[in-house]
């Protein structure tokens, strides 16, 4: 009878614990630094990723015809109201084809609350994925700490915001 039980209470715990994965974030001493980028923006400002350096940035490449990116959004507009004042800044990347002509109209039913600019086919290549939703969280020091292929677990991503903002920036003078 006990070799029934075991397996029932195993199959019991592993469904009640949390689906909170850790944080798989790269160890600080492995990261590279982010390829730096000047995109202009809906109102044709540049927009230069390394002017981000001090804070966390979650770095989203999304497209208006990617479900996926769809359901993500709202989570990173959260995001930003919410660890703004902390340090992190948001900043989504459209990979349309026909640029502003689907991304303004998409802006003007979405209220984004963080900057988008437009990418190009090169990013992909650059930053390391092949397919949306692509998201990075890079660290205060302007290197990628996390790249997330497909939709991110909303409350995992979450924990590794927190813990990329406890993180302080390095303070290496450049000579």
């Amino acid at each position: 009878m006990l070799r029934h039980i075991f397996p029932t209470v195993a199959l019991v715990v592993v469904l009640v614990l949390p689906a909170v994965t850790p944080a798989d974030l790269t160890p600080a001493t492995s990261r590279k630094t982010a390829p730096d980028f000047t995109l202009t923006d809906a109102k044709g400002r540049p927009v230069k990723l390394s002017a981000y350096k001090g804070r966390v940035v979650l770095l989203d490449f999304w497209a208006t015809w990617c479900t996926g990116c769809k359901v993500e959004i709202p989570w990173y507009m959260e995001f930003q109201s919410t660890y703004k004042k902390s340090g992190l800044s948001a900043l989504g990347v459209s990979m349309d084809d026909d640029g502003w002509k689907s991304v303004k109209p998409f802006l003007q039913q979405h209220k984004i609350n963080y900057p988008i600019v437009i990418g190009n086919s090169e990013m992909g290549d650059r930053f390391g994925f092949n397919s949306m939703p692509a998201t990075l969280l890079i660290d205060r020091n302007g290197k990628i700490a996390d790249l997330h292929v497909g939709m991110v677990d909303k409350d995992a991503f979450e924990s590794e915001i927190q813990i990329l903002l406890k993180e302080s920036a390095s303070n290496k003078a450049v000579k």
